[in-house]
Formats: structure tokens, C-alpha cells, sequence
């Protein structure tokens, strides 16, 4: 029976693993300082949140997504990125989307929240048509290519 090898990376490697441990632990400390059953019981739920609702529907979606696509699978990604990208930028940035706690932000910052729901429909417009571009691009040699490969039509 062999025995499984320990790989390990090169010193630079290990000494930022070491080193984002160490900050991730000192975060820990921090902030579970206060109401740490609090914050362990948002951690709880938020895992629970993630694997028993947000991943099915987002594993359906891409299901949903793929199907079609079944012969062209490459062409996925396409679509999966930005989309991936925008999701997870209204998850980061959606009380402020929303609108919930506008007038929490603009009385600790001084700014005004209204410009969040238009700069993240311009970004996600930005990010979908980014990767139509490189779509386009990446798709046109491919289209030349069939082109000439195909017989020319006699009239």
C-alpha cells in the first residue's frame, strides 16, 4: 500500500497561509469579543441559509442554464461568469440596492445611497456585454473557419 505524499508549496506560499491565519484568528477574537453567541449563531444560519436554499436554487438555475446549451457546453461559461459576478455583487451590495438602509448610510457616510441600484444594473449590463464581446471574438475564427470549409452554392 503506498503512502499518501505530503505536498508543500514554496515558502512564500506557506508564509501568507501562515500569515492569513493569523489575521483571520485575530478577526475572530475581535469580533466575537462582544456577542459572540450572536455572531456564531448568524454564521450557523447563514451556512444553513446557503446549503438548504441559495445552492439548490442556484445549482437549478445553472441546470436551467445548461440543458439548452447540452452541445455547445463551452458556450456556458459565457453566461455563468457574469452572471456569478452580478449575483455576487448584489448579495455584497443589496441593502444598499434595495434602498433598506439608505438613510442608515447617509447619515453615518454623508452620502446619498441612490446611485447603487443604477451602478450595479450598469455593471452587470457592463459584465453580460464584456463577455458577449469576448464571445464574439473568441467565436468569429470558428465561423471563418466553416465558411470556408463549406461547398460553394451554385444558383
Amino acid at each position: 500500500m503506498r503512502r499518501p505524499r505530503l505536498v508543500v508549496g514554496s515558502p512564500l506560499q506557506l508564509l501568507l497561509l501562515a500569515c492569513s491565519f493569523a489575521l483571520a484568528g485575530y478577526a475572530g477574537v475581535r469580533l466575537l469579543d462582544g456577542d459572540w453567541f450572536g455572531i456564531a449563531m448568524w454564521f450557523v444560519g447563514a451556512a444553513v441559509v446557503h446549503d438548504l436554499v441559495l445552492l439548490p436554487l442556484y445549482a437549478a438555475a445553472d441546470r436551467f442554464l445548461v440543458r439548452p446549451a447540452a452541445r455547445r457546453r463551452e458556450w456556458v461559461m459565457y453566461v455563468r461568469v457574469p452572471a456569478a459576478l452580478s449575483a455576487l455583487l448584489l448579495l455584497v451590495w443589496f441593502p444598499l440596492i434595495s434602498g433598506r438602509v439608505a438613510d442608515r448610510y447617509a447619515s453615518s457616510t454623508g452620502l446619498s445611497a441612490d446611485g447603487f441600484l443604477p451602478r450595479w444594473l450598469l455593471l452587470s449590463a457592463l459584465l453580460f456585454g464584456g463577455s458577449a464581446v469576448l464571445f464574439v471574438l473568441r467565436l468569429r475564427p470558428r465561423l471563418r473557419r466553416a465558411a470556408k470549409e463549406r461547398p460553394p452554392t451554385v444558383h
